[in-house]
């Protein structure tokens, strides 16, 4: 095989595993205790990163998916941002087209009222949720790319977990 052929390859083979390796190390399936209920869910938009607790205490944490300007909080209906702030688990959707999903309280009374200055809608129907038929084939690896419209994504497997550890009323932190 030829020199730059050699090359080429490892290179990609390394690209791959520390893609990958972060993933795995973060979501390998590790059963938890039957039982187990979330009391706060934490987003964090930089790190692409829901982590589920417990009274402080760390219970999982999940790559995620974004609007696909996840830059700043959501202002508007259609600006394709994610929500900055505090809300709760307000619905379930059993039969979301993204399979599950776990509707957020947005907008909130600060957000209502930045809209209203603003004259605009500040939109709805945001969610915690999974891929979807559509979408599921790119299992572990959606994070690579924003493309809700302002939603939280996770796989199909992990909103099955989330939706057992989470009880409605749950807090939700979103921070930038």
């Amino acid at each position: 095989m030829p020199v730059r052929k050699t090359l080429v390859m490892l290179i990609t083979m390394l690209l791959l595993l520390l893609t990958a390796a972060p993933v795995f190390a973060m979501q390998g399936h590790i059963p938890l205790p039957e039982g187990i209920r979330a009391d706060t869910i934490l987003v964090e938009k930089a790190a692409r990163l829901l982590t589920l607790y417990r009274d402080g205490e760390r219970i999982k944490s999940y790559r995620i998916s974004l609007g696909g300007k996840p830059v700043g909080p959501k202002v508007r209906q259609g600006d394709l941002r994610t929500p900055e702030g505090r809300y709760r688990i307000t619905l379930r959707n059993e039969q979301s087209r993204f399979h599950r999903a776990l509707r957020i309280s947005y907008p909130n009374t600060r957000d209502l009222r930045r809209a209203q200055s603003l004259g605009v809608s500040p939109g709805s129907d945001i969610m915690i949720h999974g891929l979807g038929e559509r979408f599921a084939w790119l299992g572990r690896q959606h994070y690579l790319a924003d493309w809700t419209e302002g939603c939280i994504a996770v796989t199909n497997e992990e909103i099955e977990e989330i939706w057992r550890l989470v009880p409605d009323g749950a807090g939700v932190l979103i921070l930038p």
